[in-house]
């Protein structure tokens, strides 16, 4: 199968080194969030100043400095979905970063989890395509190698509980069928999303260390779809609170 063609090469056609250079003094530790409306306020309230932008057909996509608690971070947007997600970071790790603190929205497949709730994925299921060209084929990959002690300590010392279990990455939302629920709980997915696999699967292969952690959205563990807090205006103080671990958790990673 063509998924299982993976190639080890480091240079290929294109490499993202061709468009982006190291920048001087460019920040080691990136944080990034998906929600347009969070990323926003964020930047409003850090007063986030542009650095640099990756480039494609959607236009510029500014990358920002900001700085929590004296120490100096980039601020990225993710784009959604495996192949825009990644190669926004290939272009930014190119600029210099050297660790990814990734903060994403998931829908979960177990109704316990509370709405917003935090989910630290130690496992992904890699049922979308870019990882496939980082790592070799597998139906899984190990996430979260390094650090989760910290972060659970930022959580407890906040007040904030968690969950930890395994993650269904897919590239096609609209094909969440319920056969497909049902298998991914078998398999262990506590949630579902677009980008963990493949996002953990470039930093493996880059060389850079990554940590993705969720609020929970969306719920799929009903005879039908609950969409919950996933509107990106829905309990967005909350949301802000809990993208502030990220930045206590990059703190105390530098």
């Amino acid at each position: 199968m063509i998924l299982e063609e993976f190639d080890a090469a480091k240079a290929a056609v294109i490499n993202p080194d061709m468009s982006h250079q190291k920048l001087e003094g460019f920040p080691d530790t990136i944080v990034s969030v998906f929600s347009y409306d969070l990323f926003h306020r964020l930047l409003a309230f850090f007063e986030g100043k542009e650095i640099s932008q990756t480039h494609d057909v959607d236009g510029a996509w500014p990358v920002y400095e900001v700085r929590y608690r004296g120490k100096k971070f980039a601020f990225v947007k993710a784009r959604l979905g495996a192949p825009a997600c990644v190669s926004t970071f290939e272009d930014v790790l190119a600029m210099g970063g050297k660790r990814i603190i990734l903060l994403g929205n998931c829908g979960v497949l177990d109704r316990r989890v509370e709405d917003c709730g935090i989910i630290i994925p130690r496992r992904a299921i890699r049922d979308e395509g870019t990882s496939y060209h980082y790592a070799p084929a597998s139906d899984t990959i190990e996430v979260n190698r390094n650090h989760v002690d910290v972060f659970k300590q930022v959580c407890e010392q906040f007040g904030y509980p968690y969950i930890e279990g395994t993650t269904w990455t897919t590239d096609a939302f609209y094909r969440e069928t319920p056969q497909k629920v049902a298998a991914r709980k078998q398999m262990g997915a506590v949630c579902v999303e677009m980008e963990c696999a493949a996002m953990q699967a470039l930093c493996c292969f880059r060389g850079a260390e990554f940590f993705q952690f969720f609020y929970a959205g969306d719920s799929l563990d009903h005879s039908g779809w609950d969409p919950r807090s996933l509107s990106g205006t829905a309990r967005l103080a909350d949301k802000e609170k809990i993208a502030l671990l990220a930045f206590e958790f990059a703190y105390r990673l530098s």
